[in-house]
C-alpha cells in the first residue's frame, strides 16, 4: 500500500491537471506511440510555440482529473500509452499542430478532446483542427469587406473617366 505522501503528491497531480484543464479553451487527447524521439522532440516544440502544454502521465491519474473536471467521458480512451495536449487560450492550436503529426506517423493517433466544456470525438477533433486560425479568419473578413468597396470605387472611376469630365472646382468668391 502506498504511503500517505506517495497519495498527497498524486492528489497533488490531478488536482494540478484538473486545474489546468478547468481553465483551458480545448485539449486533446492521443495515443503517441510509435512516435520516434525526434519527432516527439519537434512536435512538444511546435506545441510549446504554439501556446499548448503537453502532458504524459498515467492514465488512471488523467482520468481522475477528467472526472473531477466534468469530462468523465474522455476516460473510455485512456488506454495504452496516452498524452494530453491542453490549449488555455485557443481552441485549436492544440489540435492543429496534433493533427500535423497524426498525418505524419501512421500510428500516432488522435483519440477524443474537448472544447467549450463539450467532449469530442477524434472526428470533430480533426475538424476543429482545420479551422483556419484566428489571424486568418480576420484577414479573409476584412477582405470580403474591403472587395465590394474597390468595386464600387472602380465603377465610379470608370463613370467619371467615360464622361471625361473631372470634378468641379469651387469658384472663388
Amino acid at each position: 500500500m502506498p504511503s500517505n505522501s506517495i497519495l498527497a503528491q498524486k492528489q497533488q497531480i490531478v488536482a494540478d491537471l484538473a486545474e489546468q484543464m478547468k481553465n483551458s479553451a480545448a485539449g486533446v487527447i492521443v495515443n503517441y506511440q510509435g512516435i520516434t524521439v525526434e519527432a516527439d522532440t519537434a512536435m512538444r516544440k511546435a506545441l510549446r510555440n504554439a501556446g499548448v502544454k503537453y502532458v504524459v502521465m498515467k492514465n488512471t491519474l488523467t482520468g481522475r482529473a477528467c472526472d473531477e473536471v466534468g469530462y468523465g467521458e474522455l476516460k473510455q480512451y485512456l488506454t495504452g500509452m496516452t498524452a494530453i495536449a491542453i490549449s488555455e487560450n485557443d481552441p485549436v492550436a492544440a489540435a492543429k499542430v496534433l493533427k500535423e503529426y497524426a498525418d505524419k506517423v501512421e500510428s500516432f493517433n488522435i483519440l477524443a478532446g474537448y472544447v467549450d466544456g463539450e467532449v469530442i470525438d477524434a472526428a470533430k477533433v480533426n475538424a476543429l483542427a482545420e479551422i483556419p486560425n484566428k489571424e486568418t479568419l480576420i484577414a479573409k473578413l476584412l477582405g470580403s469587406i474591403r472587395s465590394p468597396l474597390y468595386s464600387f470605387a472602380y465603377a465610379l472611376q470608370a463613370v467619371v473617366d467615360k464622361n471625361g469630365e473631372a470634378p468641379a472646382e469651387p469658384a472663388e468668391a
